[in-house]
């Protein structure tokens, strides 16, 4: 009986690649359900195997099966899903035949949080900083957008303190730690307040209070 292809791209890759050189057509092959080699490599994470069927065998890194997923919809490390989409092309926004992205379906099924991840941050959208979902506090209390045209930059206090050289504002801290403890802070009133909150940081710390102290620049 002749080996199944399949198979050994899961537990032989090196046989397979023996098996590819004696009969090519194999490469490109796909079972009934529209499972290719270039999924099974993909999913098992062969990474030399997956780049000798893209360059060596030109089989299609866009393969699909029957549910129009690539192989980027199975991967199940991110150094794959880095393979396929940095080294081989393969279109990270390819949507399978429910609209899904690869991204969209493994977020759903959280089985692989990290690819997930990876994926999202191809396109901006990245859902997670540090372990936290963007967004959200370390508490978990959610935060409204970002004010258009701000850029944010993360990181603990005590990094930013030792970044500029100074120490956090007391009573800008206080008035956060305030209002996310409020019952209403998940409301439109309460999301509202943290924006002005966040504003008047920026633009200057206008209305945080008499008693608060502003350092002098230091040029």
């Amino acid at each position: 009986m002749a080996p199944n292809p399949y198979l050994l791209a899961a537990d032989n890759p090196a046989a397979l690649l023996e098996l590819l050189r004696e009969n090519p057509t194999l490469a490109s092959g796909q079972d009934e359900h529209g499972y290719s080699l270039v999924h099974a490599a993909a999913s098992y994470n062969h990474l030399a195997l997956l780049r000798t069927l893209a360059r060596e065998f030109n089989v299609p890194v866009d393969i699909k099966d029957e549910d129009g997923e690539t192989a980027l919809f199975v991967v199940e490390s991110v150094d794959a899903a880095r393979v396929l989409v940095e080294e081989l092309g393969l279109d990270p926004k390819t949507q399978n035949d429910e609209g899904q992205t690869a991204a969209e379906k493994i977020e759903g099924e959280a089985d692989w949080p990290a690819v997930a991840e990876y994926l999202r941050g191809l396109d901006g959208s990245s859902s997670v900083t540090n372990g936290v979902p963007n967004g959200t506090t370390s508490a978990g209390v959610e935060l409204p957008p970002v004010p258009e045209g701000l850029q944010v930059t993360m990181g603990t206090m005590d990094e930013a303190a030792a970044a500029g050289g100074q120490q956090p504002d007391p009573e800008f801290r206080r008035r956060i730690e305030e209002l996310s403890a409020r019952e209403d802070f998940q409301t439109p009133e309460g999301q509202a307040e943290l924006r002005r909150l966040v504003e008047e940081a920026i633009g200057g710390g206008e209305g945080l209070g008499e008693e608060r102290s502003v350092r002098p620049r230091q040029d």
